[in-house]
């Protein structure tokens, strides 16, 4: 009896693990450029460099926000949608109304072999203002953690249609730069 119960659960067994295949998954399109990022918001000069007073220029003084790149629902290679998820709303972020909305979420154009984006006067989804991001780019094991790990890194420059502020204020550009999240709460 022990034998046909030992033998029964042997086939058991065997059928159980059969039965499961492991299905492949897809990866989007922009796999290698979508991800979410911690990143700071500089007021900048023609060459790059912060304007006096342009570190930190929306107040966050030492805060990132988060920033995602994703792909679009089209699933392109040529293109992602690069999305602040709110966080450059000054009106909001102030409680001022008379203040702009630099918020934005729209497509960029991407080469992802050189981990490249950019767009001109790309529509907003998410603020007032068209918007024009230049030298986008993904740095591959570029970027330090809080905890001194290596990860990606992203840097761009944006440019806003109608911006209020720009020139009177002395910048060129809005540099976003940071760091790939990485999921543990000592890099948050």
């Amino acid at each position: 009896m022990k034998k046909i119960t030992y033998f029964a659960a042997l086939l058991l067994a065997g059928l159980t693990f059969s039965s499961c295949e492991k299905e492949d998954i897809e990866n989007t399109a922009t796999v290698d450029m979508a991800g979410q990022w911690y990143v700071d918001i500089d007021a900048v000069d023609a060459d790059g460099n912060p304007i006096p007073g342009g570190e930190h220029y929306f107040g966050y003084d030492e805060e990132r926000f988060l920033l995602l790149t994703y792909n679009t629902s089209a699933n392109s290679k040529d293109e992602m949608i690069i999305d602040d998820l709110g966080n450059c709303d000054l009106a909001n972020y102030y409680g001022n109304a008379a203040y702009p909305c630099y918020s934005f979420k729209g497509k960029v154009n991407i080469n992802q072999k050189d981990l490249t984006f950019s767009s001109e006067n790309s529509e907003n989804l998410g603020g007032d203002y068209a918007f024009s991001v230049i030298e986008g780019k993904i740095l591959k094991g570029e970027g330090r953690q809080k905890n001194g790990s290596v990860c990606d890194s992203i840097v761009f420059f944006v440019q806003f249609d109608g911006d209020p502020w720009y020139p009177d204020d002395g910048y060129e550009y809005y540099k976003i730069s940071g760091v790939r999240y990485s999921g543990l709460a000592e890099n948050d």
